[in-house]
């Protein structure tokens, strides 16, 4: 959820980055059950982006992308450990964001922002590379997902911080009953969240809130008010709470007066999850396939802006846009200039908000998939997961899949890419016909602006290369006043396996 409030004295913003919601989990893009109430009057309210996309089909390299507004590829958010590899940021990582990176919460500074983020970070556990290095003034959550329990001998159990210092492990001080799938982790989250704007807006500081809770992340989670709740499952008990708490957070802008000059995003940082199956994940509609993937399912997106008096009520926009916009709109109303020393690949949204749009690149680790401009996709390598995980029982395309589309072996197409016209066929079933003069010309146009980018892409660093068991979680800083300090294996770094 992205907030942003604008007075004539100060400015305030928000963004919610919900964990692999899916585009179909909501009930203002179709979900039967109709339970985000919350979510859907404030697409009501304000403005819904059916085309709307994440910068990569898994979590820490579209979060990256979001904070620096640029492509994984180009802030070092991938791996060149194999070719197409997905590639994230487990407790065994050596590395995260680059030093060299300039960060949404950096460059609001030059506004007198305070910054906090709430929830997961996932940009890199170890302390050079943690929130309050990178721009932000305040934290409240994790680096690293709710993976666990451990048993803090092979593996540490996750750490939740409070600023620079541990204050507890998830399943320890913080629980989650993997069982019952109970938690108060996101009542907690909104807690923080609410009191941080209350005492930014009292004391009339520009502030920026990133609230990324990650109850929607398998094992998912809800408090007890809400397990049982949905008619969905437990996955749907999670939404549920998250659709409960933007809804709070918005009411508490209302309150405080604020709410005409308060400009609201909610987004999530890849589709939804369904090789994890349905009382896990949640659902992408129309859309072919899931997360890991570049089809639709694994980086097309529910987003909502909320901005009353600005934005008009009940819109929508059907242009292009993606999780990198966020950065450049972002800046751009708060008045502040982006860099100019690197390419940003984000588009300000504020003209839409506004009628320009980029074209959106499918990245999966170091190679480019597939681009889309208007309404052609255009595929140049196609791969959902190998047969070795597939004859494990991990299909990324559960009952969806598509002869020579959802292939099971990296499969090159430069030479005749295959074409899809999204506004016709969205589920990406039926590819455009290479004899066709419709073929041609989408052909001939993305061919353009292909060569183009490839021409400009100079890539970053790649940071998801290498892995060491002893730069887990054992020691993190406050761990000592707590008595929560492990004992580290001795280092040895390898090269990180990405299956997938």
């Amino acid at each position: 959820l992205l907030g942003f409030l604008r007075t004539s004295a100060c400015s305030y913003h928000i963004l919610c980055f919900c964990l692999q919601m899916g585009w179909g989990d909501l009930g203002v893009f179709g979900e039967p059950s109709k339970e985000t109430p919350n979510l859907d009057v404030m697409a009501a309210q304000g403005m819904l982006f059916p085309n709307f996309y994440t910068a990569n089909p898994l979590c820490s390299p579209s979060r990256a992308a979001l904070l620096t507004g640029r492509l994984p590829v180009r802030n070092g958010f991938y791996t060149t450990n194999a070719h197409a590899r997905n590639a994230y940021t487990p407790q065994e990582i050596v590395g995260g964001i680059s030093q060299d990176e300039i960060l949404l919460p950096e460059l609001l500074k030059k506004k007198d922002y305070v910054s906090k983020i709430i929830g997961k970070w996932h940009l890199g556990h170890r302390s050079q590379y943690l929130p309050l290095k990178h721009g932000f003034d305040e934290w409240f959550g994790s680096p690293n997902c709710h993976f666990g329990p451990y048993n803090n001998s092979v593996r540490p159990n996750i750490p939740v911080y409070n600023n620079s210092e541990m204050t507890g492990r998830y399943y320890e001080e913080f629980e989650i009953n993997v069982k019952t799938g109970e938690s108060n982790l996101t009542q907690i989250y909104l807690k923080e969240g609410l009191d941080f704007i209350s005492q930014q807006a009292t004391a009339q500081r520009p502030f920026f809130l990133y609230w990324a809770p990650d109850a929607t992340h398998s094992p998912v989670y809800a408090s007890e008010r809400f397990l049982g709740k949905s008619q969905r499952g437990r996955y749907g008990d999670a939404v549920m709470e998250l659709d409960d708490s933007i809804g709070q957070i918005l009411a508490h802008l209302v309150s405080l007066g604020i709410h005409n000059n308060t400009l609201v995003f909610f987004t999530s940082d890849n589709g939804a999850a369904v090789m994890s199956g349905a009382h896990q994940s949640g659902s992408n509609g129309p859309f072919l396939c899931g997360k890991e993937t570049t089809f639709e399912g694994g980086m097309r997106e529910p987003a909502i802006a909320w901005w009353p008096g600005r934005i008009p009520a009940g819109t929508v926009s059907y242009q292009l846009a993606s999780v990198m916009d966020l950065f450049s709109t972002s800046l751009s109303v708060t008045g502040v200039l982006p860099p100019d020393d690197r390419v940003i690949d984000g588009l300000d949204l504020s003209p839409v908000l506004f009628n320009n749009s980029l074209p959106i690149f499918y990245y999966r680790g170091n190679q480019m998939m597939a681009v889309r401009i208007g309404q052609y996709k255009v595929h140049y390598w196609t791969w959902s997961n190998s047969w070795e995980e597939y004859n494990t029982g991990i299909n990324f395309c559960p009952g969806q899949e598509v002869p020579g589309v959802t292939t099971h072996t990296q499969e090159e197409h430069t030479m005749q890419p295959l074409i899809f016209h999204l506004g016709q066929d969205p589920g990406e079933r039926y590819p455009i016909s290479v004899q066709s003069e419709e073929y041609r010309d989408v052909h001939r146009q993305v061919t353009a602006v292909v060569e183009q980018h490839q021409k400009d892409l100079i890539p970053g660093m790649p940071q998801l290369n290498m892995c060491d068991l002893a730069v887990m979680n054992w020691s993190p800083p406050g761990c000592e006043q707590l008595g929560k300090c492990l004992k580290a294996p001795e280092s040895n770094p390898w090269k990180c396996v990405w299956p997938h």
